[in-house]
């Protein structure tokens, strides 16, 4: 018990300084950036009076470490700022935002958990055999093309040339669940690479738990097949699959920007593309606070599986 508090103390302090160290990353990257709110402002043909005042209205003509500490300042106290660019809290870009990235992501993983796992279990059961050929060949193919490429060759064949699907989610707001027809497409293409890398993580996990001596030992003793394959072989690809799980997580709610960009869904990634063309500030911040926040949180739930299941390789992790 001590050896996992300890454990998970570190993993803590470790997040909180990565969390600090993104915000501060970000909020420079974002400030060495040409241009700033006031320009973006101003129009295409912008007044350089009229620069300067928008500037100095959005205190933007203040130095860059005062307006991060009144920034930092408010962030402990809960609030994410407000937008340079309309006005509004923060908060209600990330709110307004979340919604349909969490319904992509809930969509994405009730269907990865069952398929990969599926897929990983079946080829290790057949392993060698034309079964197991055919998953591993597949897979590693469809792993190979991008994520854009994937997408657009979905909505030319599927949406444009069969006209089964409706080709983005232009007009349908962030009503997603009125109009299901429109998650299929996205769906797909986020399942594509996170299911052909988790089944292969379960087959290897799998295979190499079937050729330990325990397994040979369980098998002396006369135990099923079905007991050892399902009581002792997967439960020790659990732990490399957790962690792999968390990070698709991790990546599906922080902004999918990829898929969200190529079908029009209004999420976090669409929220952040917005922000940086327009250099708020405030708002790719507390976007940045977010995703650091959810990586931390969703790597420590993994870490703390792995460790339950695998404590060895939980505590070299």
């Amino acid at each position: 018990m001590s050896r996992l508090r300890s454990f998970v103390a570190r993993r803590l302090l470790l997040g909180v300084a990565q969390t600090v160290a993104v915000v501060l990353l970000v909020f420079a990257l974002t400030e060495a950036l040409p241009g700033d709110a006031a320009v973006a402002l101003a129009g295409d043909q912008p007044d350089p009076a009229r620069i300067a005042a928008i500037r100095e209205a959005m205190h933007l003509d203040r130095p860059a470490y005062e307006r991060f500490a009144d920034w930092a300042t408010g962030l402990s106290h809960g609030d994410f700022g407000t937008s340079l660019t309309s006005g509004r809290p923060v908060g209600q870009y990330i709110s307004a935002g979340f919604g349909p990235t969490l319904l992509l992501a809930t969509l994405t993983v009730a269907l990865l958990v069952p398929i990969g796992f599926g897929l990983g279990v079946l080829a290790a059961r057949r392993v060698g055999r034309l079964t197991d050929r055919l998953i591993s060949s597949v897979t590693l193919a469809v792993y190979a093309v991008p994520e854009f490429a994937l997408g657009v060759l979905l909505v030319t064949v599927l949406a444009l040339r069969l006209g089964w699907l409706p080709p983005t989610a232009v007009g349908y707001g962030t009503d997603l669940l009125g109009h299901p027809a429109a998650l299929v497409l996205p769906v797909l293409v986020l399942l594509s690479r996170p299911v052909c890398s988790l089944s292969r993580l379960v087959r290897a996990g799998m295979i190499d738990a079937l050729a330990s001596p325990y397994v040979a030992q369980a098998r002396r003793y006369g135990i099923s097949g079905t007991r050892i394959r399902y009581g002792h072989a997967l439960p020790n690809a659990l732990a490399p699959a957790a962690q792999h799980l968390a990070r698709t997580i991790d990546w599906l709610l922080c902004g999918v920007i990829v898929v969200e960009a190529l079908y029009v869904i209004p999420g976090l990634g669409t929220v952040l593309l917005n922000a940086v063309a327009e250099r708020d500030v405030p708002v790719v911040q507390g976007l940045a606070v977010v995703f650091g926040v959810l990586t931390v949180v969703l790597n420590l739930g993994a870490d703390l599986v792995a460790h339950r299941l695998a404590p060895r390789a939980g505590v070299a992790a």
